[in-house]
């Protein structure tokens, strides 16, 4: 019979070793493809600002930020958290856009340790039937965006609708939100052709919804596939008769990218824009300094709070336990520069203001980044799904 004999010197040793590792935060994004500019290196220097921003210890320990790049594959980004979670002793996987990917990871922080808070993904099934109390969806969700600008543009631009829509999980989960609101307005839904990640040439979707004669034609996709899309639409005069182009997420680099000229009037909804408050400019004013001059998406400033928060519970805690730590954050009110008073709810969504944006006309901005005028602050407490119609299991009983 094998007998397990422990030295006491040694574990403590061990002990030691271990309370001396530095604090590993994970950033784990799209960093060489579509969603790079929305996410990517951006993300990444968004959460180094929030840890030197804490004062870059916890719990006496260093913490830093390591970084990688799931290519928009779920296996990848899977492979990736294990390794993390398992060898590398990362406490927190942030981040994480792509829909399918976030999905993925969701079941392996799930099953082993660690927490994930997530940025960049959007679809509102991560907090529904496969929530957990390790996983927090940071700055919006599917529900709460098709609420507020399916909403809005079925009553102010037309009734009838094509969607064009990006085949995973982000696509499907908008798509699906958006018809439930829009017939709740009054609109209907006409057709919907799909296309995948990464498309290059959306001609014979762009056709297809023009023949539909829908008033409005929504890409339903996000990064470099939004700007492409919008782009063509605007080869084939789409906006120019009596249809109408729309979009159900619209970052502030993709309007940059896009230009106001093709852009102008699009409504969309999102969870920040960099001047909507001076704390939010000069949180934008740091960031642009440490990256290429360039404004913070909601998805950069929302890695930051997300980070931010992460820490502040873990201090008030004590210790990195992710059920005292979680615990901490649901009872914690969220403020920083992304948002102020945030709530934490049982499902893990982080309940904050809304906002309505559309983007300004050529004659309208005043510089290269003054790309959106806020037409509507809607409380976070309308915006997002009641909590008594969530299915996630954390809030029953």
């Amino acid at each position: 019979m094998a007998v397990a004999i422990v030295c006491p010197f040694l574990a403590g040793t061990l002990d030691a070793t271990a309370q001396s590792e530095p604090v590993r935060l994970g950033v784990l994004n799209d960093q060489s493809g579509p969603f790079a500019d929305i996410t990517g290196m951006g993300s990444v220097v968004a959460a180094q600002m929030a840890v030197e921003d804490f004062g870059g210890s916890l719990l006496g320990r260093k913490v830093v930020v390591v970084a990688a790049d799931h290519q928009n594959k779920p296996d990848i980004g899977a492979a990736i958290a294990r390794q993390w979670l398992d060898q590398d002793g990362v406490q927190a996987i942030i981040d994480v856009p792509n829909s399918a990917v976030m999905l993925a990871v969701q079941d392996v922080v799930r099953n082993k340790s660690g927490v994930m808070l997530v940025a960049g993904a959007a679809a509102a099934r991560f907090n529904g039937a496969p929530c957990h109390p390790y996983g927090f969806q940071w700055v919006y969700d599917t529900y709460a965006l098709a609420k507020a600008a399916g909403t809005a543009i079925t009553q102010t631009v037309g009734k009838s609708w094509y969607f064009i829509q990006a085949d995973y999980a982000f696509g499907e989960a908008m798509t699906a939100d958006l018809q439930r609101f829009i017939q709740a307005a009054g609109g209907r839904v006409v057709g919907t052709v799909k296309h995948p990640v990464n498309t290059a040439d959306f001609s014979s979707y762009l056709l297809r919804a023009q023949s539909s004669k829908a008033d409005i034609v929504a890409v339903v996709n996000a990064g470099a596939d939004t700007i492409n899309s919008l782009k063509q639409a605007g080869d084939f005069a789409i906006a120019s008769g009596d249809q109408k182009l729309a979009t159900a997420l619209l970052y502030l680099s993709d309007a940059r990218a896009l230009g106001l000229e093709l852009g102008q009037g699009l409504i969309i909804a999102d969870g920040y824009y960099w001047d909507v408050s001076p704390e939010a400019r000069a949180f934008a004013e740091r960031f642009a300094a440490r990256y290429k001059g360039r404004k913070p998406t909601s998805i950069h400033i929302g890695t930051y709070s997300a980070v931010s928060h992460y820490l502040k519970a873990a201090r008030a805690a004590g210790t990195l336990d992710r059920d005292a730590v979680t615990n901490k954050m649901r009872e914690m009110p969220v403020n920083d520069p992304f948002v102020k008073n945030g709530l934490v709810r049982k499902d893990g969504l982080m309940i904050h203001d809304l906002l309505l944006l559309q983007v300004k006309k050529p004659s309208e901005s005043k510089g290269e980044w003054d790309l959106f005028k806020v037409l509507q602050t809607i409380p976070g407490a309308s915006a997002y799904r009641p909590l008594d119609q969530s299915e996630c299991p954390l809030t029953k009983g």
